[in-house]
């Protein structure tokens, strides 16, 4: 009775939550309770995403849910993840430092200091190494962009890596980027350093699910990034363009569009949650939102069900703070509704026209 009462929570979690924020691991072990419980519910959760239908399930899925279920498993054995947040940071960090023995002592320092524990929390230290050698190497290049994929095909996505100058909306250009390349981006980190540097982490997919693997696909995306960011070429622009050479073939389904805000969900951060119809470009429009109502994107989860975009962003106000203002949460409500309206889709088709 339990698990038919409680069988879409593990879901909910490992594709709408941070889950690198310890709250999003407490609150879900509050309610499983059990070791026992929880070997169930992730059971029975995979068997109910494979049943669904063909596609629905992928390897992204599958590395999510193990996720979520080591970190809770993890938690209901002794672990802390609040209280040890600042050592277990601090031990990353060391990882990091040893795996950096071949660097001058100055400059591993220096790379150590440019990150909050949220980021050294956020992948093991295999991860840092590679993320702090591509900074190292463009720092020195003096690159102003540096763009890195890898693909992972167990995971079923390819990873790119952004790093760039930090500047407001830049979320917003490189998903317009990927939507110019026919890619969906099904995760984001985004990572601002202490001297003002972006590193910006997306799991990207083509439009059925898959990784982007072809080389040719790989350089092109690589090349509108730097377009885009360069000025070279215009987001918006790109985007409509492309947009209205889509076919609308998901235009027949309706989806009531919702805008959920809730600041219990994470000790830090607001936890938008938008539901609307799936288009071409729809990511774009949302960042947009968020970019024209100043608000500060440090991840976002992005889900689609058939027709239905599921879209989660973690975000703070310009002060690094979280959204209290009943008046602020209804202009940012009302802004995304507009994003979410079709006739948005729409108007920027006329335009590219």
């Amino acid at each position: 009775a339990w698990l038919v009462r409680w069988h879409l929570p593990m879901a909910h979690t490992a594709f709408k939550r941070d889950l690198d924020d310890p709250k999003s691991i407490s609150d879900f072990v509050e309610l499983v309770q059990s070791p026992e419980r929880l070997k169930l519910l992730v059971v029975l959760t995979v068997a109910d995403i494979r049943a669904v239908g063909p596609g629905i399930w992928n390897g992204w899925k599958g590395q999510l849910l193990r996720e979520l279920y080591t970190r809770a498993e993890e938690f209901m054995l002794g672990g802390h993840p609040i209280e040890d947040r600042e050592d277990r940071a601090a031990a990353v960090k060391e990882a990091v430092r040893e795996r950096l023995a071949d660097w001058p002592a100055e400059v591993a320092e220096a790379q150590l200091a440019r990150g909050a524990p949220s980021f050294w929390l956020s992948a093991d230290a295999a991860n840092h190494e590679r993320w702090a050698r591509l900074m190292r190497k463009a720092d020195e290049a003096g690159d102003e962009i540096t763009v890195d994929a890898r693909v992972h095909e167990f995971q079923s996505v390819t990873e790119v890596t952004v790093y760039t100058a930090d500047h407001p909306g830049l979320f917003s250009r490189l998903a317009g980027a990927f939507t110019v390349c026919g890619a969906s981006i099904a995760d984001a980190r985004i990572f601002t350093t202490t001297d003002g540097m972006a590193l910006d982490v997306f799991w990207v997919q083509d439009l059925e699910s898959r990784p982007i693997d072809r080389p040719d696909r790989i350089e092109r995306l690589r090349r509108t990034v730097e377009r885009i960011l360069r000025g070279d070429l215009h987001a918006g622009v790109a985007v409509a363009e492309r947009r209205s050479r889509l076919p609308g073939r998901a235009s027949v389904f309706k989806v009531p569009p919702r805008v959920i805000i809730d600041n219990d969900a994470s000790r830090t951060h607001t936890v938008i949650e938008v539901n609307g119809r799936d288009r071409p470009a729809l990511l774009h429009d949302l960042t947009r939102a968020f970019f024209e109502l100043s608000l500060q994107i440090s991840n976002a989860r992005i889900a689609t069900y058939g027709e239905r975009a599921v879209d989660v962003f973690y975000v703070k106000d310009l002060f690094g703070l979280k959204i209290d203002s009943e008046s602020r949460q209804a202009t940012i409500r009302d802004r995304l509704m507009l994003a979410l309206d079709d006739r948005t889709e729409t108007a920027a088709g006329q335009a590219a026209e």
